[in-house]
């Protein structure tokens, strides 16, 4: 039998095509959808690496601030010492002012009794201010002399010696010298017991004429009696440097009887007395000075045993430089033998501050 023959079918496309077809489809697809996808990752990425900057940014600042906020806290850490520091300081004043304020009152309290009893001292001072203001003007009616000074006759009285003054300082020479006027005589008074030397005519003059001085002062007047001889300083010790009222009799009478118990002896330093003079406080403002010569050494004892005139003049010069200006010194010099540039030397003195000089006769006062 024949064989027949196939008939030709118009879709001849085989199954292995149409995979084909499909699978293309499929490649396509993928591909067309991976390009996307890749376009749009890529814009992810860039944004989230722009997103990672900007965190880094952040991530910096941040870091930056946080050493910021150590380094305030380190100096925040140390105000905080240093205020409790002060705050230890300021609570140990407190109680400090607290004590003194404690101690204050009761100071307060007892300068407050103290004031109510002066005040009632200064009634009863006004009231005996009072009662003896009545005997002042009796005693002023009787003279002005505030001490009673008996001489012999009419020789109470120095013409030319300027006794005014607010502060008046008596400068005495309490050296061996005083004991005579000889040098011999000096020699040998001055081996003799304390009593002959106190009793020695000379010294007993210069007694005499400083109570005659006292008892001359004005009323308003102050004094002070110094002796000097290598050095210089008051008669009485506790009364050093302090001015006297002239109508004290009291403190006057001590010094009067210091200088009646003085012995003359020693050197004669000029020097050293005008340098007491210069360390006084208030200084005084008219000096009487009572001598008998130059002197014999200056600040310190020479060491020869004898001074020549002329060393004695330049040591009367040399203590001149160092007297306080504008203070008058008015001289009382005594007899002495072997000085004769004495009399020139202190009248010039007194010349030259305005002062006085003289000589008494040896029967005065």
């Amino acid at each position: 039998m024949p064989e027949r023959r196939r008939t030709p079918s118009q879709f001849n496309l085989s199954f292995l095509d149409i995979m084909c077809c499909g699978f293309g489809a499929v490649v396509l697809l993928v591909m067309l959808l991976n390009g996307d996808m890749i376009s749009t990752r890529k814009e992810v990425v860039a944004d989230l690496r722009g997103e990672v900057m900007r965190l880094e940014r952040e991530v910096k600042a941040g870091r930056e601030y946080l050493v910021s906020l150590q380094n305030s806290m380190i100096q925040t850490e140390k105000e905080t010492v240093r205020t409790e520091g002060l705050s230890s300081q300021v609570l140990a004043r407190i109680r400090h002012t607290e004590e003194e304020l404690a101690t204050m009152r009761g100071t307060s309290q007892a300068l407050q009794k103290h004031i109510n009893a002066l005040k009632s001292d200064l009634l009863n001072l006004e009231e005996q201010s009072r009662r003896i203001g009545a005997e002042q003007q009796e005693e002023l009616a009787k003279g002005q002399q505030v001490r009673k000074f008996i001489g012999q006759g009419d020789r109470q009285y120095l013409t030319g010696l300027r006794l005014g003054g607010k502060r008046v300082l008596l400068l005495v020479d309490t050296s061996a010298s005083m004991l005579d006027e000889k040098i011999v005589n000096v020699i040998v008074r001055r081996n003799l017991d304390a009593k002959t030397k106190r009793a020695s005519p000379k010294w007993r003059r210069t007694v005499r004429t400083v109570e005659w001085l006292a008892a001359n002062l004005p009323a308003k007047s102050t004094l002070q009696v110094y002796g000097f001889n290598t050095r210089a300083g008051s008669l009485v010790g506790d009364l050093q440097g302090q001015w006297i009222a002239a109508g004290d009799h009291k403190k006057v009478n001590r010094l009067l009887a210091a200088l009646k118990q003085t012995i003359p002896q020693g050197g004669t330093s000029l020097y050293n007395a005008f340098s007491e003079v210069a360390r006084m406080g208030p200084r005084p403002d008219n000096i009487v000075l009572l001598t008998d010569g130059l002197p014999t050494q200056g600040e310190r004892k020479p060491r020869k045993t004898t001074v020549s005139g002329d060393e004695r003049l330049k040591l009367f010069l040399q203590a001149t430089r160092i007297l306080p200006k504008s203070i008058p010194v008015n001289t009382i010099l005594f007899p002495m033998e072997g000085d004769p540039m004495a009399a020139v030397s202190f009248w010039r003195l007194g010349m030259d501050t305005g002062g006085s000089f003289l000589t008494p006769t040896r029967d005065w006062p």
